[in-house]
């Protein structure tokens, strides 16, 4: 093949040249990779570049014969440039086929027009073409990828970099403005933060899934943090309970705040985001939307008064053996979500609705509240709320304050007459 090519060199390169002008004159009508090249570069230096790679495997060609491998740094070079300028790879990949493919046909007319007597001895020279022509091409290819790569590092960092300009609020509003115009942000929409538990993971960083209702689902970006992730929801028309929808597949406990309008309250949102996802008890809702939790919100965002609630209001409660506390605090968290029911918590927990009345009134006992003062129930759920964001392990020490008396007395009815027993709806 070296021989060869030798012979016909002045006559190939000429036979190149003009092949490489009808390319670029027509390939771009003719070829998806010829356009691709053209809409990117022009004619000139599409012209230049189906040269290049001519030249390139016919030098492949005679190196490879002499035992040299290939010089592949402008291929390199070529396969980073296109990555940076957008380029499909499919395009790049296929420049190099058809080079090949007229390659190929220039140089068995070159053959033909020396000696035709010597095409038979061509044909053995043909893989060594291609296998030029596919190692050239997958140089270009695989600096291509590194440099896609690293391309989509870059732009990784930067989305994260404008997220938590975003979510933390650091800077000042105008900050936010711009951070929200790079993300493509609209200056004035319908957000929402959503924040999942350590621990929890979308598995991808990239949204879950289409939203209910027509149109576009609602465009999600993820932030992954030590704590957990953090999603910055563009709802556009979408309404914030799709958002429980969206996040059902994946399984794991999160806190959605409430819609905001502007991307500098974006902040505010995560910080309510995370008091949410904060009430999604274990045997809670999944998703907890704060809106929909704002009295366990209340509680939640403060601790150390949370902890307090727990001593001061059950107490007594939660000094009890493990079984009686569990069976009380359990009958109180029925008796709440049955709207004060004894008749539906008796069912629910199964069990005759005098037991759950017998349950309660020893509540009422060791706390010292009557379920029939709404002022008392409030606390009662208050406290319940505490328990179970933060269940109790043991048997917590005496409040610091005066505890209340281990037998309450009777409530008083307005006429001055005693009842033992609240009287919860039925």
């Amino acid at each position: 093949m070296e021989r060869i090519i030798e012979e016909i060199r002045e006559d190939l390169d000429r036979r190149l040249a003009v092949a490489a002008e009808r390319l670029a004159d027509r390939g771009p009508a003719e070829d998806p990779a010829c356009a691709a090249y053209a809409a990117l570069l022009g004619r000139a230096p599409l012209r230049e570049r189906i040269g290049d790679i001519f030249r390139q495997a016919v030098e492949a060609v005679v190196r490879g014969a002499r035992g040299l491998p290939p010089d592949l740094a402008d291929a390199r070079a070529e396969g980073a440039l296109r990555a940076g300028q957008g380029l499909p790879l499919t395009s790049l990949l296929g420049i190099y086929r058809l080079c090949g493919r007229v390659l190929w046909q220039a140089l068995t007319e070159a053959v033909a027009a020396h000696d035709r007597a010597a095409l038979p001895g061509l044909l053995p020279g043909a893989p060594a073409l291609w296998e030029a022509v596919d190692r050239l091409a997958d140089a270009a290819a695989e600096s291509y990828r590194r440099a896609e790569s690293a391309h989509g590092a870059r732009e990784r960092e930067l989305t994260a970099a404008l997220l938590d300009a975003l979510l933390d609020g650091s800077g000042p509003p105008e900050e936010a403005a711009r951070s929200a115009e790079r993300l493509g942000l609209p200056e004035r929409g319908r957000f929402a933060v959503v924040a999942l538990g350590p621990g929890g993971t979308t598995g991808t960083g990239t949204a879950p899934g289409a939203g209910p209702g027509s149109g576009a689902p609602p465009r999600l970006l993820w932030r992954i943090r030590a704590t957990g992730e953090v999603c910055l929801v563009d709802l556009g028309h979408h309404a914030l309970e799709s958002v429980r929808d969206l996040l059902a597949p994946l399984g794991v406990r999160a806190g959605v705040s409430p819609v905001v309008t502007a991307p500098v309250e974006l902040a505010g949102a995560h910080r309510l985001a995370v008091l949410a996802l904060r009430t999604a008890v274990a045997e809670g809702p999944r998703t907890a939307l704060l809106d929909e939790r704002l009295a366990a919100a209340l509680v939640a965002a403060d601790p150390e008064l949370a902890s307090r609630l727990r001593r001061v209001v059950l107490g007594p409660v939660l000094a009890l053996p493990p079984e009686d506390r569990r069976v009380l605090l359990n009958t109180l968290g029925t008796w709440l979500t049955c709207q004060g029911s004894t008749t539906y918590a008796a069912q629910r927990l199964y069990c005759h609705r005098n037991t759950v009345s017998n349950r309660l009134r020893r509540l009422e006992q060791l706390t010292g509240r009557s379920l029939s003062d709404p002022a008392h129930v409030v606390e009662l759920a208050l406290a319940h709320t505490a328990v179970v964001q933060r269940p109790a392990t043991a048997a917590p020490p005496p409040p610091s304050s005066p505890s209340p008396p281990a037998a309450a007395p009777p409530a008083r009815t307005p006429a001055g007459t005693a009842r033992r027993l609240p009287r919860p709806r039925e």
